[in-house]
């Protein structure tokens, strides 16, 4: 797989778990393409879910770049992305807890599947090759991240505050995309 399939097949994890009854990702050179699909709406309980699963999956990799990063720029941003994708996790169970929400994965779950293939990838690489794929990744996936809460979850958000954490840590995203952008650039001088 090449580094650009990985990245856009990482980037496409939460998107294509927002919308996994709408939306799936085709394997090519280049980057998957989403096709759209008539399907039911979300509801809270899958949104939970994708919302944990995606902060999860940033856990993962961040925990994997504290340890693989050659600079100690890449790994004090693996440590930044465990410390700030745990600290809103905990919040969304937190909330889910108040709120009666048992987490639903949508079925199928092919965001769990593309994180764990990117997993395999990232745990294959190594030095600067694993810094760039894993950076390429962290641009990817945020952009796909900013696009799901964007255009999928928010608007089929029906609980109040579930919607209110979402808008609240939304920003938290930009802000990790650009950081990812910005040490990409730096490392690629």
């Amino acid at each position: 797989m090449s580094r650009i399939t990985l990245a856009a097949t990482t980037a496409a994890l939460l998107c294509v778990s927002a919308t996994a009854f709408v939306r799936t990702a085709q394997a090519t050179t280049e980057a998957p393409a989403p096709v759209a699909r008539t399907a039911p709406a979300l509801n809270d309980a899958t949104i939970v879910a994708i919302f944990d699963e995606a902060n999860s999956a940033d856990i993962e990799t961040g925990r994997l770049a504290e340890k693989r990063g050659t600079t100690k720029e890449v790994r004090d941003f693996g440590a930044m992305l465990v410390r700030d994708h745990s600290a809103v996790r905990q919040q969304g169970r937190d909330l889910a807890k108040k709120l009666g929400v048992t987490p639903t994965a949508p079925k199928p779950d092919q965001g769990a599947l593309d994180h764990a293939a990117a997993m395999k990838q990232l745990n294959a690489l190594h030095g600067a090759a694993f810094d760039k794929a894993f950076l390429e990744h962290e641009v990817a996936f945020h952009k796909a991240v900013i696009d799901a809460v964007t255009n999928t979850l928010l608007p089929a958000i029906q609980n109040a505050d579930l919607k209110a954490l979402v808008v609240k840590v939304a920003p938290a995203f930009q802000a990790h995309m650009l950081a990812a952008q910005n040490l990409e650039t730096k490392l690629g001088k």
